[in-house]
């Protein structure tokens, strides 16, 4: 995952003091969940022990990760993240433990892996437990003994490294299905840190959406924009299936299209305030003096068509593509295009659909 492409939630939260901007007390959320995860961050982030992390898509899992590792005397050594279930399971190991020259055809060179990379810092592991079972004996060895095999060496590298893993699933399901070892789940499990759903802490929304507001219109280099009263009640009611990042998606949007308006309705937030029908996606557009960028406005007319066109169906790509008539193929390549992981998409995207 691209280091560069997350989003941090920043606010202040006095309770727990920091410096920087990934400290912890630069999450958003007044909510008593939140309020439990800061407690449960200052308690950790000075310690060496391993963290779970879990919660849906989309809640914030790396920005905790985040927070920890930026709040601990390893704040000045590496932050390394691999997303476990965005690598092939054949090209995993390699990822995370490097290799030697002549390891395999094509190896030309050594190549450091992502667990010596992070040497005297923090490795955060996403999606854990897609990692396949063979990888998961060698991920087990180095958490307890600190050390690994390069691929096509014999020779031991010794790491010291903070393991941070996150996942969106239930590990003990898997870990009943036969997917997940037992004896992988209680090292990766020492401190359990479980990121509340968006629904579960809708007093935040208000502070997430002020927020993204100022966020995007400062991006943007405009007014900044209020939201109407009736807005967001909607906001707040709304179920909000993909978290923090499909809210910070829908204001994205709205702040975009809004033009120069400061006042944000829900006219402006279609997909939660009419959630049974695609809205009318084409509206009034204010031409300034020096007109407008056609192809910047189609183009956010046609993301704000996919994102409406999951919403309706519940983020089942093949029946989103059939609300907009077009091939499930060509759907998939515009989520590519736009910058969402198709198998991870801002709404809790259905998995089973992706085979379909």
């Amino acid at each position: 995952m691209d280091n560069e492409n997350i989003r941090i939630i920043v606010a202040d939260n006095e309770d727990y003091p920091c410096e920087g901007k990934f400290c912890f007390s630069s999450l958003v959320g007044a909510s008593v969940p939140m309020q439990a995860i800061y407690k449960r961050i200052s308690i950790v982030a000075n310690k060496t022990s391993t963290v779970l992390i879990e919660g849906e898509t989309g809640t914030g899992k790396e920005l905790i990760a985040k927070a920890i590792h930026y709040n601990i005397p390893r704040k000045d050594q590496p932050l390394v993240s691999v997303n476990c279930g965005a690598i092939p399971s054949n090209l995993l190991e390699d990822e995370l433990f490097g290799h030697v020259k002549g390891a395999f055809t094509g190896a030309h060179q050594h190549r450091i892996g992502r667990f010596e990379q992070a040497n005297h810092g923090t490795l955060f592991l996403d999606e854990v437990s897609s990692m396949p079972m063979d990888l998961q004996v060698k991920l087990l060895r180095v958490l307890q003994e600190r050390e690994f095999q390069r691929v096509g060496s014999a020779a031991t590298v010794k790491v010291d490294v903070r393991i941070v893993a996150a996942t969106n699933g239930d590990l003990l399901t898997a870990v009943e299905k036969g997917e997940l070892r037992s004896d992988l789940y209680y090292r990766l499990n020492v401190i359990p840190i479980n990121v509340p759903s968006l629904r579960e802490r809708r007093d935040d929304i208000p502070l997430l959406t002020e927020h993204f507001i100022k966020k995007f219109c400062t991006e943007q280099k405009v007014s900044i924009k209020t939201v109407s009263d009736e807005a967001l009640q909607w906001l707040v009611n709304h179920d909000w299936p993909g978290n923090v990042r499909q809210l910070e998606n829908t204001v994205e949007m709205a702040v975009t299209l809004s033009g120069d308006r400061e006042l944000l309705d829900t006219g402006d937030f279609p997909v939660v305030c009419q959630p049974s029908k695609i809205a009318a996606p084409v509206s009034e557009v204010e031409f300034p003096d020096d007109g407008v960028n056609f192809n910047t406005v189609v183009s956010d007319l046609e993301k704000r068509l996919i994102l409406q066109s999951l919403e309706v169906a519940r983020g089942n790509k093949k029946k989103a593509a059939t609300l907009l008539r077009l091939k499930r193929t060509t759907f998939v390549e515009k989520l590519r295009r736009m910058g969402v992981d198709p198998g991870d998409g801002v709404d809790s995207m259905a998995e089973e659909d992706f085979t379909q």
